[in-house]
């Protein structure tokens, strides 16, 4: 199960971050995740919400450089090796991770790892056979 993630193109100064909170925060965009990568003169946000459609709508209105793409996000324990566990799911199926970070989910005890990788259907597949939970892509909520 992939999920959708919006990627914003910001130039690298002093409240650009803040600017696109607040054009989100305008449009009543619920953020479930973000990622910021940077260069010395621009940065990539990639953002999880719950209304990938509006809060495109929105930055785009304001001038912002937006993509889509999907990602898959797997659920793990909270606990030292959870990572290594997903890491090794996804070695073992010869997916190459793109990119990931991680944030913690608002249920006890659990995290969830973001990856951009080829094939979000193999990947999903690969967790669903190991036993690990995925987020589904309209609620954010974990899958089994």
């Amino acid at each position: 199960m992939a999920i959708r993630q919006i990627s914003v193109f910001l130039e690298n100064h002093s409240g650009s971050l803040s600017a696109v909170a607040k054009v989100l925060a305008d449009a009543d965009a619920d953020m479930r995740a973000m990622s910021v990568a940077d260069t010395q003169d621009f940065g990539i946000l990639r953002l999880i919400v719950r209304d990938t459609d509006g809060a495109v709508a929105a930055l785009k209105a304001n001038g912002y450089i937006t993509s889509v793409n999907e990602v898959t996000a797997a659920v793990i324990p909270d606990e030292p090796g959870g990572l290594c566990h997903l890491l090794q799911i996804l070695s073992d199926e010869s997916v190459n991770i793109e990119y990931s970070y991680a944030f913690l989910t608002p249920e006890d005890g659990k995290a969830c790892v973001v990856f951009r990788v080829a094939d979000n259907g193999h990947a999903a597949k690969a967790f669903h056979n190991a036993g690990v939970g995925v987020l589904d892509a309209d609620g954010l909520t974990i899958l089994d």
